[in-house]
């Protein structure tokens, strides 16, 4: 199966072709999970939380720096909001969607949803502007954070549900085919994590519409690529939920703040 660029539809069960694709590439693309009026209310949703995050000053979520930017008008928004699920009846009912149970098949015994764990359900909005504070985001895993926790690395895979039409030339997710299957060293050691955004030769563009689902492997080398268009042609959002396996942490307010968070920095 060499088409890189299909896409798929959800059922009521991960196909054998689908689990195949998924397995090989450490990505697979569903086409219209939400529907267009979901997409949109999401979005009203959205709204409400940064309004209240912005007027409370909110710094941290369960231990998670709020990244805050500037709107194209100048004005303040939330560019990454982690536990939107804890926010929101929206985002706490859209984590129960029976769908969602399908896709622990791609891990298999033991997984689950982490609406507690991680970093929770969290929700980007990209857009690209003179005062954007989060365009883009260079190449890394998730499962680097395993490693610096110096816990086992375990299953770990990251739905994206998008909020956005999205073109090429828009940015957004990129991915290195395959990298799920690497040593240790190469996860470590491919790529200098967020510091190194350049396009790779080998790398996928995903190319979603507003409503279309995304899981990748977190083992899986990724970035998210600076929209090549500014203003609002250029806003993108993204709702990423992890699946996970292994023991169970939740987070709550008085989690720490854990070393890798440091990075953010590095995430303009």
């Amino acid at each position: 199966m060499d088409n890189l660029s299909i896409k798929f539809t959800l059922g009521s069960e991960i196909t054998a072709e689908q689990k195949e694709f998924f397995n090989k590439n450490g990505f697979i693309h569903f086409k219209n999970f939400i529907k267009k009026e979901t997409v949109a209310d999401i979005i009203e949703a959205s709204e409400q939380v940064q309004q209240q995050w912005i007027d409370e000053q909110k710094v941290k979520v369960n231990g998670i720096p709020v990244k805050y930017g500037k709107d194209l008008d100048g004005s303040p928004i939330v560019q990454r909001f982690a536990f939107i699920n804890q926010h929101h009846p929206l985002f706490e009912g859209l984590t129960h969607d029976p769908r969602f149970e399908i896709l622990l098949d791609l891990i298999g015994p033991g997984a689950r949803l982490g609406t507690e764990e991680k970093d929770g359900m969290v929700l980007n909005h990209y857009v690209n502007g003179v005062d954007s504070k989060f365009t883009q985001m260079g190449w890394h895993t998730d499962g680097l954070r395993d490693i610096f926790q110096g816990t086992k690395l375990n299953p770990m895979l990251n739905v994206g549900t998008h909020l956005s039409n999205v073109k090429p030339e828009n940015g957004g997710l990129r991915v290195l085919p395959g990298t799920h299957k690497q040593s240790l060293y190469n996860m470590l050691f491919r790529k200098r994590y967020f510091l190194d955004n350049k396009a790779d030769r080998e790398e996928i563009a995903i190319v979603p519409d507003a409503g279309d689902l995304t899981i990748h492997d977190g083992r899986l080398w990724h970035r998210v690529a600076q929209s090549a268009v500014t203003g609002e042609e250029s806003r993108r959002r993204v709702i990423y939920l992890p699946i996970i396996a292994g023991r169970f942490e939740p987070k709550n307010e008085k989690s720490p703040t854990a070393f890798y968070q440091r990075f953010a920095g590095f995430v303009k």
